[in-house]
């Protein structure tokens, strides 16, 4: 699953891949957010963590890779 998280007052967008279920990854960030956490730790698939201010989350996108992505001119 790709995970793509936007940050205030950043030009770029935070983006890793992990292995972890999309609504662990919901959850780790609703409660963070909600309990005013300085900072929101994840792990992405090759185990390096990142860690985002929680305060600061714009926008939180999951693609979870369903097997129907085509590649090159496919359709």
């Amino acid at each position: 699953m790709e995970v793509r998280i936007g940050v205030t007052h950043t030009a770029k967008e935070l983006t890793f891949e992990t292995d972890a279920d999309p609504e662990s990854i919901v959850s780790k960030l609703e409660d963070a957010i909600a309990k005013g956490a300085p900072l929101v730790w994840l792990e992405d698939g090759k185990g390096r963590r990142v860690g985002i201010p929680a305060d600061k989350v714009g926008y939180v996108e999951l693609v979870v890779d369903d097997g129907t992505r085509k590649v090159g001119f496919g359709r």
